[in-house]
């Protein structure tokens, strides 16, 4: 039987009677037409999943038991940070919910030269909103108990200078070393630069490199970014992390 999984922006507590927000009890009663005694598992991001049990449900309202937490496993080990180039409409959905699937810890939407999406104020917050929107739905089908951290939208040259230390990379063609024939410390964390559209620019590259990104290739072909990434996060998983 097929598992219900439901984020909540909730703290959860076992023993706890409590009514769930409108989005997520109008998708379990209405969606999934859940009612009294069906199962269904909570959590919130602390990694922790909380088995709980339908207690009412009717119309927009879906009231439920909170069972005991239980830590969820599905956590690569591998903490990985996805720098991705603004990408257009859902090319960035299909970006950011297979990166969850694939177990990244955080993304990073970046404006780079060849970034064609524009986005300021209020119109940035709400893509925001709905690229959260998004992992959420992803980490409740791939199992996740953590939602990837999603960081405010900003250009390459600021996010860089205030990311934290790991060992970075980036991919090109033309670099000498293949990705999967890296020497990486699989305990620390590692984060990877994706261009947008067309790739990164000739000052997105001097940029990375000032910033000690290490060029990597992933074969002979040019990959579209939403597939250069996804890609990469595959190998890494694969060679380093929870894929092997």
């Amino acid at each position: 039987m097929r598992e219900v999984r439901c984020f909540v922006d909730l703290p959860l507590a076992e023993g706890a009677s409590m009514e769930l927000p409108d989005v997520a009890a109008g998708h379990l009663v209405r969606v999934l037409r859940l009612g009294p005694g069906a199962a269904v598992t909570l959590f919130n991001g602390d990694g922790f999943d909380y088995p709980s049990t339908v207690e009412e449900a009717r119309k927009q309202l879906c009231r439920v038991r909170v069972g005991a937490a239980q830590r969820n496993a599905a956590e690569s080990a591998l903490s990985i940070t996805l720098l991705q180039g603004v990408a257009r409409g859902e090319k960035m959905d299909l970006i950011l919910q297979k990166a969850c699937e694939l177990g990244v810890a955080e993304i990073w939407p970046v404006i780079t030269e060849r970034t064609e999406v524009r986005l300021d104020g209020e119109r940035a917050e709400r893509r925001h909103a709905h690229w959260l929107g998004v992992l959420r739905g992803a980490a409740e089908q791939s199992g996740r108990a953590r939602v990837p951290r999603l960081a405010p939208l900003e250009s390459l040259s600021s996010a860089l200078a205030r990311l934290p230390a790991g060992q970075r990379l980036t991919l090109s063609p033309g670099a000498l070393a293949a990705l999967a024939a890296l020497d990486l410390d699989s305990a620390a964390a590692v984060q990877l630069l994706i261009g947008p559209e067309g790739g990164l620019g000739e000052r997105d590259l001097q940029t990375a490199a000032a910033a000690g990104f290490t060029p990597a290739r992933l074969g002979p072909r040019v990959l579209r970014t939403e597939t250069a990434g996804l890609t990469a996060l595959a190998v890494l998983q694969a060679r380093w992390g929870d894929l092997g």
